[in-house]
């Protein structure tokens, strides 16, 4: 079978019409971003944000068809919106999506709209998120062993992979293949007791994800609402670094119990996580506490070789009067078990890491209510 173009999946989309009995996407020139890898589907749906509603089921549509068609293996479909969309024909022009605000409303008091109130996701009883200020500080690697030591304390846990641009958990968790789909709802993969949804799953490894703002605030929802998630005790997201896009669509979206802030104890990283931890306490999100992580090297006489400074994150978390919740020093063993796609907790339950993660998520599950 010759390999799909993008020209055969414009050919199928021709069969979707706008709401209203408009135009067909393709006619309307509302299709944007349209890539073909290994038989994986990417597009977008540029609408005007205040016709999201009519469009969804237009979006489920165009993505049960492409998913129905021979030799696709996988659809990600999204609704996005940008000022440069087309303006003419039965299709609504497109407006830029408002820009998000903090929580006292500030578009709301200039006359824009208010930020979206979050909704509770059904079965899940609390969402956890795990963030840092700057890349390279290890918070994925926290995220997944936080996550399997939480699922060993006997609760139901999901993890969702929140970096669009970087996904690493599906390689951290030896997870290959895409999961199951309907059309309109993801089936979450499954690893060492886990629920785990990542964008990793749907793009290949060696397609960038070049998408603006507004696409990665819409894929970010729909792997939050649109997963198979089922019940809950915790759901674990990995954030990307920053308080962007990400960040603020997670907390606009759903509710959400807390956050572990992760940082490495030299100073220019612990300057990023200052700024993580005052992103949400803006957005009255409790900061559960800080973990230090890469703490200090072990040398072969039973030394610790501070390479990036000593103490740092403790003397920060209590200078902002955050919890600390623990430092994990630099182990060779997670760096290999990361790679292998077998987690530390998991591979190694007897390790000194393993422990050390437990005690972590004792904490963090101490200050959730999980009744």
């Amino acid at each position: 079978m010759p390999a799909l173009t993008a020209d055969d999946i414009r050919e199928i989309l021709v069969h979707v019409a706008t709401p209203g009995g408009g135009p067909n996407l393709v006619a309307a020139d509302v299709i944007k971003g349209l890539s073909v890898s290994d038989g994986h589907v990417s597009f977008a749906i540029e609408i005007n944000p205040k016709h999201a509603e009519l469009f969804e089921p237009i979006r489920a549509e165009a993505a049960r068809l492409v998913e129905a068609t021979p030799g696709v293996t996988g659809v990600t479909a999204v609704l996005t919106a940008h000022s440069d969309a087309p303006t003419g024909g039965a299709t609504p022009s497109v407006q830029p999506a408002p820009a998000p605000k903090g929580p006292q409303g500030g578009g709301h008091k200039h006359g824009g709209p208010p930020p979206p109130t979050p909704e509770p996701i059904p079965g899940i009883k609390q969402i956890i998120a795990v963030a840092s200020g700057k890349g390279g500080v290890g918070k994925s690697t926290v995220s997944v062993n936080l996550a399997v030591a939480l699922s060993q304390q006997g609760l139901k846990v999901g993890l969702l992979d929140a970096d669009i641009y970087g996904p690493s958990l599906p390689r951290m968790l030896g997870l290959t293949g895409r999961p199951d789909s309907d059309g309109e709802v993801l089936q979450p993969m499954e690893a060492f007791g886990l629920k785990v949804m990542s964008m990793g799953f749907l793009v290949p490894d060696d397609t960038p994800m070049i998408w603006r703002g507004p696409m990665v605030m819409s894929a970010l929802t729909q792997m939050l609402t649109q997963v198979a998630w089922g019940e809950l005790d915790v759901l674990v997201v990995d954030m990307p670094p920053g308080t962007g896009d990400a960040q603020l669509t997670l907390i606009q979206r759903v509710p959400v119990a807390g956050a572990v802030i992760v940082s490495t104890p030299q100073e220019i990283a612990l300057m990023d996580a200052r700024k993580g931890l005052a992103m949400f306490e803006k957005t009255n999100v409790p900061v559960l506490g800080l973990v230090e992580n890469m703490a200090w090297l072990e040398m072969p006489d039973g030394t610790h070789n501070y390479i990036f400074g000593e103490g740092g994150v403790r003397r920060t978390a209590q200078e902002l009067g955050a919890d600390f919740l623990g430092e994990m020093p630099l182990y060779n063993e997670i760096r290999q078990t990361s790679d292998e796609g077998t987690p530390i907790t998991a591979s190694a339950p007897d390790s000194d890491a393993t422990k050390r993660f437990r005690k972590i998520a004792e904490k963090v599950s101490g200050k959730l209510t999980l009744s």
